[in-house]
């Protein structure tokens, strides 16, 4: 096979500029890594915080490549790579931040622990789509909260890109899931197989309501501020708190006079240390087994984008008015 020398990409120079595309080398593998067709790249609101400088936690120095997720076919393998060849489909989490080369590129030097197989029976958009949610949402209900069977699970902002891949997880463990949105999000919410919570609604009357004023044995909070604060509130004795979005400030006594915990989620940590990133793989792979089981299906945006129009798609998220997750066509 004949290796292509120079790749378009997307180039951020400027913070809150649109890309240049350019013409660049197309990069080198090392031992551990594998040369990544790319075919798609999802796009998340961490993306669009990158764009503008915004994400002190996950800064990405310029000039850069942006793009989190991507979906692709591997090209070659590096020589210490046994789990991949030349023309396997994959997916993952692989770069965009801390200096990383994104997704937005024809072709990525990815490390192949990030990766797993693409599931058979979706397309690329909808992989590329999946790994930063997909493993936001495991990280949390599996690996802090450790959920079972039977346990009942409260998504807060379960129409979102995390929220809808949680209610999916947890239903796929066997719990009951309930979930906070507006009334518009009704539909998309009880379509994945929650009990519509109406975020307008007080802990105490849906606390009350659903669970016979016990509370809920997980809470999930992809929302943040206040909600952070009702989930406190909304969880059981010895439960257990969740969140990917931990800012501001809050008080722990609700949490603690429940004998209740709370973990954080930072999907980020194993790609910006490097420690961890093999349990990424995993993870993917357990995406990939619960897709081709029917029992995980991202909600797609149908608007397509290309790296020329990807600021539109950034414009999108930031004004929330995305219907799905967005997919840039590589």
């Amino acid at each position: 096979m004949t290796r292509q020398s120079t790749m378009r990409a997307g180039v951020l120079e400027t913070h809150n500029a649109p890309l240049r595309i350019s013409n660049i080398s197309t990069p080198e593998i090392g031992p551990r890594e594998v040369l990544v067709r790319v075919r798609a790249s999802g796009v998340n609101p961490l993306d669009t915080k990158i764009h503008a400088g915004a994400a002190a936690h996950s800064r990405h120095p310029l000039p850069a490549i942006p793009g989190i997720d991507l979906a692709g076919i591997v090209e070659q393998a590096g020589r210490e790579v046994s789990r991949f060849k030349a023309g396997d489909e994959v997916y993952g989490m692989t770069g965009g931040v801390g200096g990383v080369q994104g997704s937005l590129a024809e072709f990525a030097a990815v490390d192949a622990d990030l990766l797993a197989l693409k599931p058979a029976n979706i397309s690329m958009r909808e992989a590329a789509a999946l790994p930063l949610i997909f493993i936001t949402a495991w990280e949390g209900l599996i690996d802090r909260a450790g959920l079972k069977a039977g346990q009942k699970v409260l998504i807060h902002g379960g129409a979102g890109g995390v929220g809808h891949v949680a209610i999916q997880i947890a239903r796929a463990f066997g719990a009951e899931v309930f979930a906070t949105g507006s009334a518009s999000q009704r539909a998309t919410i009880e379509s994945f197989g929650a009990a519509f919570i109406d975020r307008d609604t007080t802990v105490e009357t849906y606390v009350g309501e659903h669970t016979g004023g016990r509370g809920f044995d997980i809470v999930y909070d992809t929302v943040g501020g206040k909600v952070l604060d009702a989930s406190f509130a909304a969880v059981r004795r010895f439960g257990h708190v969740v969140s990917a979005l931990g800012w501001g400030t809050h008080a722990l006594a609700p949490l603690s006079f429940r004998a209740a915990t709370y973990s954080g989620v930072f999907t980020l940590l194993p790609l910006l240390s490097g420690e961890g990133r093999a349990h990424h793989g995993e993870i993917m792979a357990e995406a990939t087994r619960l897709a081709e089981a029917g029992k995980l299906v991202p909600l797609l945006d149908a608007r397509r984008f290309t790296m020329e129009s990807v600021g539109e798609a950034y414009a999108l998220i930031r004004d929330h008015a995305a219907k799905g997750k967005l997919v840039v066509d590589i």
